[in-house]
C-alpha cells in the first residue's frame, strides 16, 4: 500500500520531521503518484506461456512476468495469487503502477496500469495479460488510484470477484463541501473469467468511514485499504478484511451477488491501528491465520517492511501471536514471518499465501532491491518486484524458508502436478549462540557509571539521570535523534573493534500500556558512529501502540534517497530485553535485532546492513517525549560462538 506523507491532517503541528522519523505508520512511496493515473492499453490476444519440462524446476527471485514483445513486469506491488477454476493456470494481480523502468509515455511520464493481470502454469514463468480495470468506478474521484486487489471465486454464483481500493471517492463522503482526507473505499468487480472482462459495481462494498474521534467537519476518514476475502473458492458468504494503519484492520461478513458483494452486519476490529496493513487470512487446521505487514512499504533502500502472524479459532478474531499477545492491545503482538535478512531484498511484505499442487505452502510478496530501489524515471518512487518463496511451519508457526526469509539464489520450484512435490527441503536458520561476556564492553551499574561512559550530543540535566540501587535511571528527553533532528543525548562507550558480538540491555520504560498517545517516548540501545550514523533498537510509543523499533540512519545519500529507515520486532513488556547481533563474517556488516519480554521467548527481527567500521560505540538513549523514565538494569556484550 502507498500513503502520501502528511495525509493525516488531524495530527496537527506536532507532526514534525522528528516525529515522522519515528512514525512507522506512514508509507510514502511516491507522493502524488495516484493523481497521475492514466488508463493503459491492454495487449491483444497473446499466446499462453508453455509449462516447462520436469527438468526445469527451479527459479530465482524476482519473478519477471513477460510482456509480449516488450520486456518484463519488474514491479508488481501488493500481489495476490489465485488458482483458476477448471483450468491449469495460476493468476496474479498487482496494484496500479508502472510495469518497469521504460513504462513511460511520449512526454516521459509514468504509465499507470489499473490492476495488471498475469498468468502462469507453474508459478514461476508468468505472462502479462493486460489490465483488469481500464475504467474506474463511477464513484472514484478524478485521479484516484486503484490499489491492492484481491480475487476469489464463488461456487454459489460461479463468478470471480475482485475487490480493490479506490483511494479517493466522489459523492460518498458527506463532507459538506470540505476537503476530505483519506475518503477511500473498497470496490468490487465481477467476471465469469479470472481475467475478465470485469463488470465494476456502481457502489462500493465498504464506503468511506469517517473517523468517529474527530469532528465531522474535519472530513477525516479511517484508511479503508487492502481488501482480503477469506478463502480462494468460497460459497455464498465469506469474510472480508480491510483497513490499515489509521483505524486498524477490520473484518466483516459478506455475501456474494451476481453483480456485486454486500456486507452483512457490523464490522469487527481485529488489529489495532498503527501497526498492520496488507492483510491475508487463511485457514489451516483448526486455526485461522492472520498475515499482516508492518511499517513503511516504500522507503527505497531503507525499507524494513515485513510480515507478522497471529492466529484465532474464529475468522473474526481475536488473533494472538506465538506468546499469546493480542493484535488488539497497545503492546501489540505479532510473530515474524518474513523480514529483511541482510541480502539485497528489503521491504518484504504485503504477501499472499497459498498451496501448490502437492499441498506445500508458498507465499508471493513484493520487495525492494536495495541496489536498484527506484524507477529509473523517478528516483524516490520505490519499485516493488514480486518474489516467491516457500512457507514453512516451524513448531506450528509460519515462517518463510524456515526463518531464512527472502531468497536470492536459485531455489527448487513449487509442485505443478499432484504427487510430484517440490524438491525444496527446509534448512532452518541457525540460532544465535552467545559466548563469553566481554567485561570491557559491559556494565551492571553496581558501582555507578563506569569511567568508560561519556556523552554524545551533550550531557543532559544532572538531575535527569542517576545510578540508584544498581539501576541507571534516566528521564526521557524532549528531543530526539533522527534524520536532521539531533536534539537529544546518548550515553556512549566503545564497542568491540573486531569480531562478531551481541550487545544487549534490559530496560523498563514507564509509558503505560493504555491507548493514550505519547509520541515518541523511547528508550533502548544504539550502535553508532555519531548522531547521524547508527543502528538503534528501542521500546517506543507510537500513537496508541507500544512497539520495539529497529532503525538505521545514514549520514548522507543521493538526492531523493532516505536517510532514516525503521522496522519493528516483538512487543515490549514491563521489562524488555533488547539485543543487537553484529555479524562481520559475511561481506559487510550485518546487524540483527532480537527482543524479549520478561518470561517470553526471544523474537528475532530483521537485519540491517551498515558501515559503522571498526570503531563503533555502544549507546543508550532515553528520549522522544518528556515526562517518562527509563531504567536500564545493565548493558552486556557477548562474543558469538
Amino acid at each position: 500500500m502507498r500513503i502520501a506523507l502528511g495525509s493525516r491532517t488531524h495530527l496537527g503541528a506536532g507532526f514534525t520531521a522528528t516525529l515522522a522519523a519515528a512514525a512507522l505508520l506512514i508509507a510514502p512511496a511516491h507522493v502524488g503518484a495516484a493523481s497521475a493515473l492514466s488508463p493503459s492499453q491492454s495487449p491483444s490476444k497473446v499466446t499462453p506461456a508453455a509449462a516447462p519440462g520436469d527438468s526445469d524446476r527451479t527459479y530465482r527471485n524476482p519473478l519477471k512476468p513477460r510482456i509480449p514483445g516488450d520486456g518484463t513486469v519488474d514491479s508488481c506491488a501488493d500481489p495476490i495469487v489465485l488458482k483458476g477454476v477448471g483450468d491449469r493456470y495460476w493468476y496474479m494481480y498487482c496494484t496500479t503502477d508502472p510495469l518497469n523502468d521504460e513504462d513511460v509515455d511520449a512526454e516521459g511520464n509514468a504509465r499507470f496500469h489499473p490492476i495488471p493481470q498475469m498468468r502462469s502454469r507453474d508459478l514461476v514463468h508468468w505472462r502479462y495479460l493486460g489490465d483488469a480495470l481500464p475504467e474506474p468506478p463511477e464513484y472514484a474521484a478524478e485521479g484516484a488510484g486503484l490499489w491492492a486487489p484481491d480475487v476469489v471465486y464463488s461456487k454459489a454464483t460461479k463468478r470471480y470477484y475482485m475487490t480493490f481500493v479506490v483511494t479517493e471517492t466522489e459523492g460518498l463522503n458527506n463532507c459538506d463541501g470540505g476537503d476530505p482526507d483519506g475518503d477511500g473505499a473498497i470496490g468490487v468487480a465481477v467476471s465469469r473469467n479470472p481475467t475478465g472482462p470485469w463488470r465494476v459495481s456502481d457502489k462500493p462494498v465498504v464506503g468511506p468511514r469517517p473517523d468517529p474521534n474527530v469532528p465531522a467537519t474535519d472530513c477525516t476518514f479511517l484508511w479503508t485499504f487492502d481488501p482480503d476475502v477469506l478463502g480462494d473458492r468460497v460459497g455464498q458468504r465469506s469474510v472480508l478484511y480491510y483497513g490499515s494503519y489509521y483505524g486498524g484492520v477490520h473484518a466483516t461478513r459478506v455475501e456474494f451477488r451476481p453483480r456485486g458483494m454486500d456486507t452483512l452486519g457490523a464490522s469487527t476490529r481485529i488489529a489495532i491501528g498503527n501497526r498492520y496493513e496488507g492483510t491475508n487470512v487463511v485457514k489451516r487446521g483448526d486455526w485461522y491465520w492472520f498475515f499482516g505487514s508492518a511499517t513503511n512499504c516504500c522507503n527505497g533502500p531503507l525499507t524494513s517492511y515485513g510480515v507478522f502472524a497471529g492466529r484465532s479459532k474464529s475468522p473474526m478474531g481475536p488473533f494472538v501471536d506465538k506468546d499469546g499477545q493480542s493484535l488488539l492491545v497497545s503492546r501489540v503482538g505479532g510473530t515474524p514471518v518474513l523480514l529483511p535478512n541482510g541480502n539485497r531484498w528489503v521491504g518484504v511484505g504485503h504477501n499472499t499465501v497459498f498451496r501448490d499442487a502437492a499441498g506445500k505452502w508458498w507465499t508471493i510478496y513484493h520487495a525492494a532491491d536495495r541496489t536498484d530501489p527506484y524507477f529509473a524515471f523517478d528516483p524516490g518512487f520505490t519499485k516493488r518486484p514480486a518474489l516467491l518463496d516457500p512457507l514453512d511451519w516451524v513448531n506450528g508457526w509460519p515462517t518463510v524458508r524456515a526463518g531464512k526469509w527472502a531468497s536470492d539464489r536459485r531455489m527448487p520450484a513449487p509442485a505443478i502436478r499432484p504427487g510430484q512435490p517440490s524438491a525444496y527441503r527446509p534448512d532452518p536458520v541457525r540460532p544465535v549462540r552467545l559466548g563469553a561476556m566481554m567485561p570491557a564492553f559491559s556494565d551492571d551499574f553496581e558501582d555507578g557509571l563506569e569511567a568508560a561512559w561519556s556523552w554524545t550530543g551533550g550531557e543532559p540535566e544532572p538531575d535527569s539521570y542517576a545510578v540508584e540501587g544498581g539501576v541507571l535511571r534516566w528521564d526521557t528527553q524532549a528531543g530526539d535523534v533522527a534524520r536532521d533532528s539531533n536534539s537529544a543525548s546518548l550515553l556512549t562507550r566503545a564497542a568491540p573493534r573486531r569480531g562478531d558480538y551481541a550487545v544487549q540491555t534490559r530496560v523498563r520504560l514507564n509509558v503505560p500500556p493504555d491507548m493514550q498517545i505519547y509520541n515518541y517516548a523511547q528508550a533502548g540501545v544504539f550502535l553508532h558512529r555519531g548522531l547521524d550514523k547508527f543502528i538503534k533498537l528501542v521500546h517506543v510509543s507510537i500513537w496508541e501502540t507500544r512497539q520495539t523499533e529497529f532503525a538505521k540512519e545514514v549520514p548522507s545519500a543521493p538526492e531523493e534517497y532516505p536517510l532514516y529507515g525503521n522496522g519493528v520486532v516483538g512487543p515490549p513488556g514491563d521489562l524488555t530485553t533488547l539485543r543487537i547481533v553484529v555479524d562481520r563474517r559475511q561481506n559487510g556488516e550485518r546487524y540483527t535485532a532480537y527482543t524479549r519480554r520478561d518470561g517470553d521467548s526471544w523474537v528475532r527481527g530483521g537485519t540491517w546492513t551498515h558501515r559503522l567500521g571498526d570503531a563503533p560505540k555502544i549507546g543508550l538513549g532515553s528520549m522522544g517525549f518528556e515526562g517518562f523514565t527509563a531504567r536500564f538494569l545493565d548493558v552486556r556484550t557477548y562474543r558469538l560462538r
